[in-house]
Parts: structure tokens; C-alpha cells; sequence
């Protein structure tokens, strides 16, 4: 039996017409399916009216901005992958982005083949069935289960909820339980680049997992100096 392929939809937010087209036209040779708006205010409307699977957003827009078109989106929706895209390099827009919950952060110029790989990795990280493969969502890691897809780790009935940054980095960290995952391979998939920013970022996510999971000593998360990280369990009589 054949199985249809199934489309992704994107919410492409872009004022410029020409830039607009172009990705429009492009993404869906990509066999993308994609709505594109030329202001906040109706992309917010299509938002509420709609489902989709990724928002590719312009920083700077018309009637309502960027920001405040993601912030609105988030509201509503907590897990929808964002990717923002613009013509500004400040430190403080990428910082507020990525404060926002965004994805990814694609500085003009930029060429079509990278913003489709890019959000291919985001897909594939958000829904993995989306491309055919089947990974699991629910970990057992000595006394907890984490539930990768709705960001949850429970201890003994606590359950903790976790932010979504913390559920991909713990998620990359149980697909590889007891053996190294690179730091080049959880900043790209998680951040999206790798560089001295994202990587300190991504130092104060592990500290953060440490401490979850403190509550089970069998389980360390082992810092390999410049290479990467690995989740250990521990056997009982060890």
C-alpha cells in the first residue's frame, strides 16, 4: 500500500513581496504547504483560523510586529515551532527571539536551501511522524519517565513540566542514554547553530536537568570537556 505523503503547513509572515514570493513559490516545489501574509494583524487572524505545523516569521512587519505576532501565537499555542526571520544582527533582537520560545533565527540575507533544511530539522524534531520515522516519546530513566511529547518528567507521581528546550535536550540526551551525544549536535538541533552564545545557553539547560534529576542518585549527566555530554544510569549494585 502507498502512503500519502502528508504536507507540512507554514504560516510565512514576510511584508516584502518580492522576498514573500520567492519563499512562497519555492517551499511549495519544497511540497510544503504554505499561507502567506503581508502583516501581523491578518497572519494572527489565519493563526486562530487554521492549523500549522511551522510559523516563519518577519521581525519587522506592518500593523503589528514580529514579536508581538509570536508572543500572541505562543499564547495560543506553547509548542508550534517559530522562526524568525530579518534584516537586523543586535544581540538584544536574538536574545528577545529566542526569549519569545523561538526555534530558529535566520539573519537576511539568507538563501532558500538553508531556510528549507532548517525547517526540516525543526519538523523533524517537533513531530517525528510528520516524516515517517518513529521515535520514541516516553523514556523510563531510573525512577523517572519522561514524556517527551507532552514535556514532562514524573519522579514518583511529582511531575515536573518542562520548558520546551529542556524536553529536546533531555529527548537527544535519552535517544542515546549511557554514551556521548556532541555539543555541536545539541546546539544545532536544538538552537539551530553553534557558537559561543548558544552554547552557554545550553550549559544553563544542563544545569538544569542535573538538578531534576538529582532526586535519583544513579543518574549523572557527565560533562566530556569539549566534546559533549552523556545521560548514565547506573545498575543498583554499582
Amino acid at each position: 500500500m502507498t502512503m500519502k505523503t502528508i504536507k507540512a503547513k507554514i504560516l510565512l509572515v514576510e511584508d516584502d513581496e518580492n522576498l514573500g514570493f520567492i519563499l512562497k513559490d519555492y517551499l511549495e516545489l519544497m511540497n510544503f504547504d504554505v499561507q502567506w501574509l503581508t502583516n501581523g494583524n491578518d497572519a494572527f487572524i489565519h493563526f486562530k483560523q487554521n492549523e500549522f505545523d511551522i510559523c516563519i516569521i518577519d521581525v519587522m512587519l506592518p500593523l503589528k510586529d514580529g514579536f508581538t505576532l509570536a508572543k500572541e501565537i505562543r499564547e495560543m499555542n506553547k509548542r508550534i515551532p517559530i522562526v524568525f526571520l530579518t534584516a537586523k544582527q543586535m544581540k538584544e533582537d536574538r536574545i528577545r527571539g529566542f526569549e519569545l520560545g523561538a526555534d530558529d533565527y535566520i539573519t537576511k540575507p539568507f538563501s532558500t536551501e538553508e531556510l528549507k533544511l532548517r525547517i526540516e530539522a525543526i519538523l523533524r524534531r517537533s513531530n517525528n511522524q510528520l516524516f515517517g520515522e518513529e521515535l520514541p516519546s516516553i523514556y523510563e530513566i531510573g525512577s523517572f519517565i519522561f514524556n517527551y511529547n507532552d514535556h514532562t518528567l514524573n519522579h514518583e507521581g511529582d511531575i515536573r513540566r518542562l520548558t520546551k528546550k529542556e524536553a529536546e535536550v533531555l529527548n537527544l540526551l535519552c535517544q542515546s542514554l549511557n554514551k556521548l551525544v556532541r555539543r555541536d549536535k545539541v546546539l544545532k538541533a536544538v538552537w539551530g547553530k553553534d557558537d559561543y552564545f548558544m552554547g552557554r545557553s545550553m550549559d544553563v539547560y544542563i544545569t538544569r536537568l542535573r538538578k531534576y534529576l538529582k532526586a535519583d542518585s544513579r543518574l549523572t549527566i557527565t560533562n566530556i570537556h569539549g566534546t559533549g555530554f552523556k545521560l548514565e544510569v547506573r545498575k543498583e549494585d554499582e
